[in-house]
């Protein structure tokens, strides 16, 4: 059976450490070889934005823009659609590759068979 990792930050650049906490696992996970699929809750959808990822600067940690962008081209980036509703964000607000989908979308997802899913 092939293991999957669903990965929900839902904190921005206003919790530094745990927002990157996320995105390194994702990535780390994503570089492996392994599913990742990164949803973006909360203050986290503003990371989707482009350039906004960037912004987040955090000592001795892997800068967050390389951490989505490995997340982008080995797995999938999926912003909350309640999040994005209530911050006016549409998809042709997000970097490339970057999808807007809703609760019953992340339900299918982490109730799959192998599905290993954390939350920062």
């Amino acid at each position: 059976m092939a293991r999957q990792l669903v990965v929900k930050v839902t904190c921005g650049i206003e919790e530094p450490e745990r927002c990157n906490q996320g995105f390194t696992v994702a990535a780390t996970a994503a570089a492996s070889g392994m599913p990742v699929s990164l949803w973006l809750t909360g203050e986290a959808a503003w990371l989707a934005v482009p350039g906004r990822a960037a912004e987040l600067q955090l000592p001795l940690a892997a800068p967050l823009a390389d951490l989505l962008e490995a997340v982008l081209t080995l797995g999938t980036v999926t912003v909350c659609a309640q999040c994005a509703a209530r911050r006016s964000l549409g998809e042709a607000d997000l970097v490339p590759g970057a999808r807007i989908a809703g609760a019953p979308v992340f339900v299918e997802e982490v109730l799959g068979d192998g599905v290993q899913a954390l939350v920062y």
